[in-house]
């Protein structure tokens, strides 16, 4: 994985990983232990999902750039199915508060996408390749007399 590519998944899941503790322990004092359970469920599935879907799309950046802004659409689109849908399946588990499991998956969810825009929007990334040679010119490459 490309430097880049680590720098932009650290930049998005560090204040992911931020604000599902503080969930945590908001969770905790209002909801107790399951409270604290689901919040912790609910940040570990985000990082995954999220985590994953960002590889999948910088790998489909490289190799495929042609189906970078339709791949994107698809992916978050997906995954905020895939989200939704472990809030309906996870609706009246008695393993873990659901409420709180809820409220912590949208609100990291959030914070990964603003973090990961925020990393997007500041990274260098070239967009055009460097020559190898500051002072040569296009027009004088080629073979030399």
């Amino acid at each position: 994985m490309p430097s880049n590519d680590v720098r932009t998944l650290l930049q998005a899941a560090a204040p992911t990983a931020v604000a599902g503790a503080v969930a945590v322990a908001i969770s905790a004092g209002v909801a107790g232990g399951k409270g604290a359970l689901g919040a912790v469920v609910a940040t570990i599935v985000v990082v995954l999902f999220m985590g994953i879907g960002l590889m999948v799309l910088q790998r489909t950046a490289r190799s495929l750039p042609h189906l970078f802004q339709a791949m994107g659409l698809m992916l978050y689109t997906a995954q905020l199915l895939l989200l939704f849908i472990f809030v309906a399946a996870f609706k009246n588990t008695t393993l873990f508060n659901p409420k709180a499991f809820a409220i912590t998956l949208v609100a990291t969810t959030v914070v990964w996408i603003g973090a990961q825009a925020r990393a997007h929007m500041k990274a260098k990334i070239l967009y055009v390749e460097p020559e190898s040679d500051p002072g040569e010119k296009p027009e004088n490459k080629g073979p030399r007399t």
